[in-house]
């Protein structure tokens, strides 16, 4: 693992930390935040390990569509509800009129988050750990 993957990966594992502690507090809009994050640089940082610049892109389909790309198999990542993640990416910081994301999101959309972004990066590890040796 190259240093700006491990870098990568590292802080999507932080990510996805930090969205589990914040969901314990409560801070159910901020944990989601964290999901979309965990998910967007374990993506990003797949790119980066099949020698590909990822996008500048916070759109977790687009990432998908440049591993597919790749000719990496993403049937099973497709098949996540990974719009649902990239919507949280903004939606979870910003007021919506009067309305501020505290007030949004509540614990089963942070269920929710925290299953797609761990099937993420399931998904991504799985993709990360080399074939196995023959013997």
């Amino acid at each position: 693992m190259t240093p700006r993957l491990q870098a990568r990966w590292k802080q999507a594992e932080s990510d996805l930390a930090m969205a589990e502690f914040a969901r314990a507090g409560g801070f159910f809009a901020q944990a989601c935040y964290h999901c979309s994050q965990a998910a967007e640089k374990a993506l990003k940082g797949l790119l980066i390990a099949l020698g590909e610049e990822p996008p500048r892109s916070h759109a977790l389909e687009r990432l998908v569509d440049a591993l597919a790309a790749t000719g990496l198999p993403v049937d099973q990542l497709r098949d996540l509800q990974l719009k649902v993640l990239s919507r949280m990416t903004t939606a979870t910081r910003y007021p919506d009129g009067d309305e501020a994301p505290a007030d949004l999101f509540d614990d089963r959309d942070c269920a929710q988050a925290l299953a797609i972004a761990r099937s993420v990066l399931a998904r991504v590890r799985e993709q990360l750990q080399p074939p196995d040796a023959p013997g």
